[in-house]
Order: C-alpha cells, then structure tokens, then sequence
C-alpha cells in the first residue's frame, strides 16, 4: 500500500468507527470534552472519565495481546468495583462479549455458564479466584484467569499488571451497533439460566428509554445499587455513559440501609434505583434517623412492591419523584415506567410502554384481550435481545409469533396503565379459578404481622391447587396464624383466594435480583398436604 493510499484508509476508516452508537465512543467523548470529571465513584476512589477511558483501552490490548478475538467471550466473575467496568469497556472495545456471572453461584453453576458459554478467559478478584481455579478444573477449558488485587497462584495473570503494559498496539477494531454487547444469563427462577445476547443497539435504547424518561439536570449524581452481573446494575450504566453524570458504584455484601443513606446524603445522590426489599429497610432506618438528601428521583423493580412498601417511600423521601422500572433482562431491561405525577392515584402500577418498544396484552391464541382482561404482555422494539445463546429453540419459543413473550399476566386500564397480576408460571388454578399470586401477596404485604410473603401453588385432591402462604413476620411479632389472619383477608380476598396453609420462616430466598426463587419455595413446602382435605 502507498503512503496516500494508506492516509486515504485511515481518512475514511477512522469516522465510520467514530459514528458508532455505543458506549465505548461514548466513554472516549466525555474522556475527551470533560477529562477531568469524575465518571465514578466507588469507596473513597474517583476516577475520571479520562482513566476510564484510558484504563479500559489498555484492558482492551492486553486481552486482544493474549489472543482474546471478535466475539470471544470473556466471564466476568467480580464484585461491584470500578474494575468490574474497565473490563467490561476493554472487551468490547475489540468486539469481545462479556458474560456477568452472579458470584452468589456454586463453582458447579458457574461451570454451567463456562460451558454453555464457551467463556476461555475469565476477569475474577482475589476472593472469588478459588472459584475460578475450581470451574478451571472442572470444565477443562479456560486459558486465561485475570486477577483483580492479585492472586497466589503464579498462573494467574494480575490485572493491574495488564494495565500497565504498553497499549500502543490496541488494534482500532469497528464494532458495529448490533454486535452483542453482554451475555446476560436469565436468574434460573424457572429452570436452567439462558444466555440473552444483548446488542450495543440493545443497551443505547435502554440509554435512550432512561434519559427520554427522567428529567436529568446538569448535576445528577446517579447511584448504583445492583450488582453489576444484574441486568439492572449494567443495564444502569448506560445512560450513565450516555450522559456523562457521576456514578456512585455501591458495594456488595450484606445491605446497610444506614450505610446506603450516609452514602446517599455524603455524595448528594439525586438518582436512585432499588429492589422493594431494600427500599423497605432504608424507608425504617430514615424513619429513625432522617438523613437531608438530594434525591430528585427514587425508582424500584426487579421484584413486586407492595402498597404498603410505596407508601412507606412516599412518606420518607416526599421531594423525591417515585418511579417504576419494570421489565427484564431479554428487554435489556425496561419496557414501562411509572412516572412521578401517576405514582400516588396509580400505586401498584407499571406505568406505560416506554418510547420506541411497542407491546400488546394477548390470550395463549395470540389475540389482544379487551382493556381491563388479563392476558400476557408480549414486546417489539430496539431493546428487544438478539435471542438466547447457543439456544435456537428456546429462541424460537421466547419470539412466537413474531413478538417477544414475556410470561408477565398484566390488565390494562381505562387510561392505558398496566398492572402485572402475575407471572404466567406462577397463577394457580384452584377448582378452575384463576388466583394471582401477586393479588394475593399483595393484600398479605398490608397485614402488619407480615413482613414479607410469597404464595406459592400446592397440589390438592379436590381443587387441583391451592394457595399456600410462606410469609417473613414482622420484627416483635414472634407468631401467626390463618385464624388470626382469616377477618382481614376476609375484608380484601374473595373465599377461594385465601391461603389454605401459612408457613413461617426467617428469610425468603431470592436471587441476587432480589427475586424470590420460588421454585425452591416449592420443593421444600408445595408438596405438604396435611390439614388440606377441606
């Protein structure tokens, strides 16, 4: 190639990578217009968009130097930490696909996700590398272990040791929109975890849906709650890189509600996102010790509220708007959005579709049901995953019919706002009525004695199923029974809606969504029959 020739390519290449709409260009034009701000901040760290930037790019050579190709997989097994995001950006920067693995799994549930995955390198830290070593073992196939804070092991490779070779040969790799940006794997809440392949398109119109949604303003500081394996902790960031506002990276562990608030109140948060469970428990520590915060917007989801946790978030932040994300994570992830103005005369609603996703409420036929029936809501749009990897049939299964199928029953409104009255999976049909776990649960939330309850499905001779209770009771409470609770749930349940057995128990288990895993509700209390002949 001549000299002009190659100026030539270099004129035409560079700005048809440069166009590209993800949030690796994204990162590179704040890094560039606003060096100096801060991009995030985790623990008493705060590093700038230009870090970011340059930190990631030399992640990025140092995986492509070790032979980490387009479309390699690359398992990311961290705790919430700023790390977690470089590796993250300097995958995909040469076109590689991260897979966030839930460190709350067994080695032999990761080595699932090694296996269906086809992941050779996985990025860990320190405390989680033990697991590395053991799915390393098991599965036979990983090449490379990177290590966050370093390692024992001299095979291991140390990330910050990585970084600090020379990145001058970090190829300049165009990525275009719709190559698959993450494999997130579905929480396994109803069998084997499937691999959704979420595009960079996937992700800027989940930037877009967020921004189009919220009134941001030059000073948002917006919080990161979830973990970063979880769609909505990753998901969360995108219009973080959109926008280029401050981020406040929260660690995992064991949640603090008075921690989260001091954290809160110290960074002047203005945005927050949070699962119910935790809303509930910072709602009570600000109850007994308000704290002056600047939160303009409080949302939730990823699990349902009830009204008394909504109303307990209106009553301790009255300046903030409280909104509703719901959605999942094939939809990467939201797809309705309570806004502020509706939160208190349409409490317990989803909201409506967010811009660009097109939904329709449809019977198992795949014919729209009229407004005010139950039906399942299925999605279009730019938000809407490639499909499940490596997984063609259940692919097929999740988009019949052309749209996308989300096993959420919901009602629609005489104004067009959704309610979700359950998850297909989860409605019990008790001698041929429809009872809706989530109705159920909902009125069981309101009793004062109940902390926290889930109703799950139980075989029965003559009914086919009832309803059983598995409820969390209230702190001081140190008993309940049905006959206790049979006056009020005669005030808010028809007869047949009413749980046929309670059982109590410390904690419901929940994913790291905070999802409650009923499936294991149901192995361990589903099959019980005594006292249930009636």
């Amino acid at each position: 190639m001549t000299a002009s020739a190659e100026v030539t390519s270099n004129l035409t290449t560079e700005p048809y990578r440069s166009r590209r709409n993800h949030w690796n260009n994204q990162v590179r034009r704040h890094a560039m217009m606003t060096p100096d701000k801060t991009a995030i901040t985790y623990l008493d760290r705060h590093t700038t968009w230009k870090d970011l930037d340059d930190r990631s790019r030399a992640f990025g050579a140092a995986l492509h130097r070790r032979g980490v190709q387009f479309g390699d997989r690359v398992l990311m097994a961290l705790l919430n930490r700023t790390e977690y995001v470089e590796a993250i950006l300097g995958a995909t920067l040469i076109g590689a696909i991260p897979v966030p693995v839930n460190i709350r799994m067994s080695p032999a549930e990761v080595a699932y996700l090694v296996t269906d995955s086809g992941a050779k390198v996985v990025v860990t830290e320190t405390l989680l590398a033990p697991i590395a070593d053991a799915v390393s073992a098991s599965t036979g196939q990983i090449d490379t272990v990177i290590v966050v804070d370093g390692s024992d092991n001299d095979a291991h490779l140390d990330f910050e040791s990585l970084l600090a070779e020379d990145a001058s040969d970090l190829p300049e790799v165009d990525v275009p929109e719709d190559t698959v940006a993450a494999i997130m794997y579905t929480s396994g809440t109803t069998g084997k975890p499937k691999g959704a392949m979420l595009t960079h398109q996937n992700f800027q119109a989940q930037a877009v849906t967020t921004i189009a949604t919220t009134a941001g303003q030059s000073d948002d500081v917006a919080s990161i709650v979830p973990p970063l394996f979880h769609i909505a902790g990753i998901g969360g960031f995108a219009p973080i890189f959109y926008r280029g506002v401050r981020a406040v990276l929260h660690p995992l562990g064991a949640f603090d509600p008075d921690t989260m608030l001091d954290t809160l109140e110290r960074e002047g948060v203005t945005s927050v996102f949070m699962v119910p469970a935790q809303w509930q428990a910072v709602c009570a520590a600000q109850k007994a010790k308000p704290r002056k915060l600047k939160l303009r917007t409080m949302s939730w989801g990823a699990a349902p509220a009830s009204d008394t946790v909504l109303n307990a978030m209106n009553e301790s932040f009255p300046d903030a708007a409280n909104m509703t994300a719901f959605g999942q994570t094939e939809m990467s992830p939201v797809t309705t959005i309570l806004e502020g103005k509706d939160a208190l005369r349409k409490l317990g609603s989803i909201g409506k579709v967010v811009p660009a996703v097109t939904a329709r409420i449809v019977d198992p036929l795949m014919n729209d049901v009229k407004p005010g029936e139950v039906g399942e809501i299925v999605y279009r749009g730019p938000n809407m995953m490639k499909g499940y990897w490596n997984k063609p049939e259940a692919t097929a299964e999740a988009f019949r019919g052309g749209w996308f199928h989300s096993g959420d029953l919901v009602r629609q409104d005489e104004e067009g706002f959704l309610f979700v009255v359950d998850r297909a999976k989860d409605m019990i049909i008790s001698g041929g009525e429809n009872i809706y776990c989530a109705e159920v649960e909902n009125v069981l939330y309101g009793h004062p004695s109940v902390s926290e309850a889930a109703i799950i499905g139980r075989a029965h001779e003559k009914w086919g199923e009832v309803p059983v209770a598995v409820v969390v009771l209230a702190e001081g409470v140190e008993d309940l029974t049905l006959a206790e609770l049979e006056p009020y749930l005669n005030e808010n349940l028809a007869r047949f809606k009413h749980p046929k057995d309670l059982v109590i128990i410390d904690e419901l288990p929940r994913n790291a969504g905070g999802k409650v895993v009923k499936p294991r509700l149901r192995e361990a209390y589903g099959s019980k029959d005594a006292g249930l002949s009636n």
